[in-house]
């Protein structure tokens, strides 16, 4: 009996592990990043027990939004991709797509009548990560794709946007000031606002850096 156990709860282990792996390959990150990869030590500055409390998960239940603001390298899209490796290991669904691809997509998709389905693939996953939204102004038709994202995801799943600028400084990107005002509405006043502050995270992160070469000593002539 006890060796049957053992078999049973390998296999059971050997699927859950295939089956995780499944949803972090669908999930499309860019990077493997988790909390436990982080560098506390990075000379950046924000709200650090905030940042733990979001890993306990509970604004995936409460289907509350996540936003990571700040300038170039600070470790915004890793936190958002670490958050995004968690769910993945609590059995949700996590989408992970830059803001440029996801809106060329949307475009792609009235060539070949695929954007319902293309809608459907960024609405249904329990979390969709929008990274480095903002580098440049939208034109109408992505103005509308990015209204329709948040209006349908809103209160239904949560979603977690990475970006340079602060949220007051998003509505001149869109082409209609009113839609930008309606999206927004909903997605800052239903997140938690992450400012985070500093030096490049990403330059702590070179290779050169994270596994420095030990310094050559010359041996003294007799």
């Amino acid at each position: 009996m006890e060796f049957l156990e053992l078999t049973l709860q390998d296999e059971i282990d050997r699927r859950e592990r295939k089956t995780l792996s499944v949803r972090i390959d669908r999930a499309g990150f860019e990077e493997e990043q988790t909390l436990e990869g982080f560098d506390w030590d990075a000379p950046v500055t924000f709200d650090r027990d905030r940042v733990r409390d979001l890993f306990s998960l509970e604004f995936l239940e409460r289907r509350e939004d996540v936003l990571f603001l700040g300038p170039v390298g600070v470790g915004k899209t890793f936190l958002a991709g670490a958050l995004g490796h968690a769910a993945c290991r609590a059995g949700k669904q996590v989408r992970f797509l830059r803001a440029d691809k996801m809106l060329k997509q949307l475009r792609q998709s009235r060539a070949d009548n695929s954007t319902e389905k293309t809608l459907r693939a960024l609405i249904m996953p329990d979390l969709l990560i929008i990274d480095d939204f903002g580098l440049r102004r939208l034109n109408a038709e992505q103005s509308s794709d990015f209204y329709e994202v948040v209006i349908e995801r809103h209160r239904r799943a949560s979603t977690i946007v990475t970006s340079n600028r602060e949220v007051q400084e998003w509505i001149p990107l869109f082409d209609d000031p009113i839609l930008a005002q309606s999206a927004l509405d909903r997605l800052a006043h239903n997140a938690y606002q992450v400012v985070i502050d500093g030096d490049s995270y990403r330059d702590r992160q070179r290779p050169d850096r994270k596994n420095p070469k030990p310094k050559r000593t010359r041996s003294k002539r007799r």
